[in-house]
């Protein structure tokens, strides 16, 4: 047994496909195939039963992957341990953020961090909050830029910075006429929002007070799966919504039909933070991204200073 059975057996479990699992660990079908036969005869066990449509993970199987991730990361992590003894701020850094930060704010930072850290190599995804926890708790992100506390004891936070809300309602809605938005306001109208799964559903039914009140109205049922399809649910005239102040610089703030209002409100905001493993072991190259964030932020949002 190796490392290499190890990636193989992984592979063949997250793809269920012999054929995806060989391209992902650039080698052949039957190459991999095979090792993994010579793995199981080793063993004495099956670790999948194979048919022609499907790949399952057999119970004994499931034991030994519990078994195989854990040796992997921890194979991961004599490599970071290596890496960061050399230069911890050389190499790939795996950066995780939710789909109502990333487009927004990863366009300020990028050049700044190539240039600033230019043997530092950013590595994205894009996802919601529960996956990307997930992605950390298998070594499979280095940190992640989440809106929500967390508290698994196995992590840290560190906060970026405070995010306001502003309201995006159509241009003809009756909020147009008012100098001010109030807290009575926000608690009155229907709001639009994301579907189940976005940390900033959860946020903005908060801030208005959404888990209080039971939802009514012809809106009630309708979610949509991102911001941008969100406001242009508002430009259309269907509702408004709460967005996050980093968002107001995207393109849609021109001829869409809405209105962004500022909310000069106490606790409309959520608090952006760098959350990892505690035992991540390039402290350095963390601390020299959360520079890079909180020196280009905008005016419209609120930097958090670094407590070190």
């Amino acid at each position: 047994m190796n490392l290499r059975d190890i990636k193989y057996i992984l592979a063949v479990s997250e793809t269920r496909h012999f054929g995806r699992a060989a391209e992902r660990c650039f080698v052949s079908q039957p190459t991999l195939s095979g090792q993994i036969k010579k793995l199981e005869d080793e063993l004495g066990v099956t670790i999948f039963e194979r048919t022609n449509r499907s790949v399952e993970v057999t119970p004994i199987g499931s034991k030994i992957l519990e078994h195989a991730r854990l040796l992997m990361e921890q194979a991961d992590a004599i490599e970071q341990v290596a890496r960061a003894h050399q230069d911890p701020l050389a190499g790939p850094l795996r950066i995780g953020a939710i789909p109502t930060l990333s487009p927004y704010l990863m366009p300020l930072i990028l050049l700044p961090l190539k240039r600033d850290y230019p043997q530092l190599k950013l590595v994205l995804f894009e996802e919601i909050t529960d996956a990307l926890l997930t992605r950390l708790a298998r070594h499979e992100l280095d940190a992640a830029l989440l809106a929500t506390p967390v508290s698994d004891p196995d992590l840290a936070m560190t906060p970026l910075f405070d995010e306001p809300f502003w309201l995006a309602h159509p241009t003809q809605h009756p909020l147009s006429r008012k100098d001010a938005i109030t807290e009575t306001d926000l608690e009155s109208i229907e709001l639009l929002l994301l579907s189940e799964g976005h940390c900033l559903t959860h946020q903005v039914m908060e801030v208005c007070h959404l888990a209080d009140r039971p939802r009514e109205g012809e809106m009630a049922d309708l979610r949509a799966a991102s911001l941008e399809t969100l406001l242009q649910l508002v430009g259309a005239g269907f509702g408004c919504t709460l967005v996050p102040a980093l968002a107001i610089r995207g393109g849609w703030m021109s001829d869409t039909g809405i209105i962004a209002r500022r909310l000069d409100l106490p606790d409309t905001y959520r608090r952006v933070s760098l959350v990892y493993r505690r035992s991540f072991p390039r402290p350095e190259a963390l601390q020299a991204f959360a520079r890079t964030v909180r020196a280009q932020l905008p005016d419209s949002v609120r930097p958090i200073a670094d407590a070190a």
